[in-house]
């Protein structure tokens, strides 16, 4: 693995740790030239993914992408990093074993929308405000109503 400081061609792997679902491997790596640290995952890939967006263009499924739509949604809230990666390896794992290659991103949304819901009712209002493209105040009251008579 290349240093993401130097591009030295050589790191080492000081600690690997499985994470707590089993999908993902957690290196720590130190570069042996500019003595830098960084982390870095290791995921089990089944298939290659290709999100079919509303207007019908084809694009690779990019993991990182999903991770930061979530974090972002997560963000300022008491939810830690690796929770954040066990709903990113749980949806991953929900669209790789649908054994369809092709994913529209509607589905993608859904299952993350539902994910966040489980997870924090805040950041579930923050993606679907995006995901649902809020326009109006009202559009988050109409929203947080129903999402209060759900209870």
């Amino acid at each position: 693995m290349r240093c993401p400081f130097c591009s030295y061609p050589d790191t080492q792997v000081k600690d690997s740790r499985t994470s707590e679902d089993g999908y993902s491997i957690r290196r720590r790596r130190s570069c042996p030239k500019c003595g830098s640290r960084f982390t870095t995952f290791e995921h089990i890939q089944m298939r290659d993914l290709i999100v079919v967006k509303k207007n019908d263009v084809r694009v690779p499924f990019e993991r990182e992408k999903l991770y930061r739509s979530i974090f972002l949604a997560l963000r300022k809230r008491d939810i830690s990093p690796e929770q954040v990666d066990q709903v990113v390896n749980g949806i991953v794992h929900q669209l790789e074993s649908s054994g369809e290659t092709e994913i529209r991103s509607a589905t993608i949304g859904e299952l993350v929308m539902e994910a966040l819901l489980s997870l924090d009712k805040v950041a579930y209002v923050r993606y679907a405000s995006v995901y649902k493209n809020f326009t109006r105040t009202e559009d988050f009251e109409e929203f947080a109503s129903k999402l209060t008579t759900k209870k």
